[in-house]
């Protein structure tokens, strides 16, 4: 299986992965791409500022997405996350999975979504006109989670 785990600052081109996402393998039938933005609810957010832990970071992502590779017939794995500070609309991370059959690619592409979301080692302070704070857990995600 190819894998490719990145967790940087800088801003990715989400068309290019995906033009350069599986290329040549003819064996996978089915591609599944998600990228995740700032999403600014309420209108009030200025930035996000992401932080991790260098190297623990990426051994938990490569850890999940190898338990990915043991549920699911993939062939290509990729897991790009930012850390740093985000504003309203950037791009924070993207999942590509690719398999033989497209039930794999969407549940394994699903599966990894739902640990970024709840349990990979990022943590997130937004900061809104009013101040800044520390996003919290949310229950849908640990229920989303509970499904695998």
């Amino acid at each position: 299986m190819g894998l490719r785990i990145l967790v940087q600052q800088e801003p990715f081109d989400f068309g290019a992965e995906c033009d350069g996402f599986a290329a040549g393998r003819h064996d996978l039938g089915a591609v599944v791409t998600f990228a995740g933005t700032v999403r600014d609810l309420g209108g009030d957010l200025r930035g996000m500022e992401i932080e991790h832990y260098p190297g623990m970071t990426e051994k938990a992502l490569e850890a999940i997405a190898r338990e990915a590779e043991g549920r699911w017939d993939l062939g290509e794995v990729l897991v790009i996350h930012r850390h740093g500070p985000l504003a309203p609309g950037e791009r924070i991370m993207m999942v590509a999975t690719a398999s033989p059959h497209r039930k794999d690619a969407f549940e394994a592409a699903e599966f990894l979504m739902d640990y970024l979301k709840s349990r990979a080692p990022f943590w997130k302070k937004e900061t809104a006109k009013d101040g800044a704070a520390w996003v919290a857990a949310k229950n849908e995600d640990e229920d989303a989670l509970k499904r695998w």
